[in-house]
């Protein structure tokens, strides 16, 4: 079993970005005003102000931006070390998510790399990680 992760306070701006991961689907709010993604979601368009945002189904792929291994113990039952990463998301222009790259050894790990999404569920929270893409 994975070490417990911090779980969001999900509400309506959030909650599909959550749980989509049930569905195998990566949710990012898009605008339907002016077509712009928004990261974290909101309830308003970081672009435009409009309200009429929802959730999109996005590719689910990407590439490292940047990253960093991490070899401090900061969270218990959390095995060290790890990477986090900025995952540069395709097709989604502007944003890029937080995350940790998994399923490979760390030093494995490069910018650039291409990765696509994985979900690892937690109390029907669904946390969007990433493995390297083949």
């Amino acid at each position: 079993m994975n070490p417990p992760r911090p779980v969001p306070k999900l509400d309506d701006a959030n909650r599909a970005f959550w749980t989509g991961g049930a569905e195998g689907k990566l949710n990012i709010t898009r605008c339907g005003d002016c077509g712009q993604y928004t990261h974290p979601p909101q309830i308003l368009c970081r672009h435009c102000q409009s309200e009429n945002v929802a959730p999109e189904a996005v590719a689910g792929t990407g590439a490292v931006e940047t990253m960093s291994v991490n070899h401090q113990p900061w969270a218990k039952g959390l095995e060290v070390p790890y990477v986090i990463a900025r995952v540069r998301l395709d097709g989604v222009p502007g944003v890029y998510l937080t995350t940790n790259i998994v399923n490979c050894e760390v030093d494995e790990v490069a910018f650039d790399d291409p990765v696509r999404v994985v979900f690892e569920e937690q109390d029907g929270i669904f946390y969007p990680l990433f493995e390297k893409a083949d």
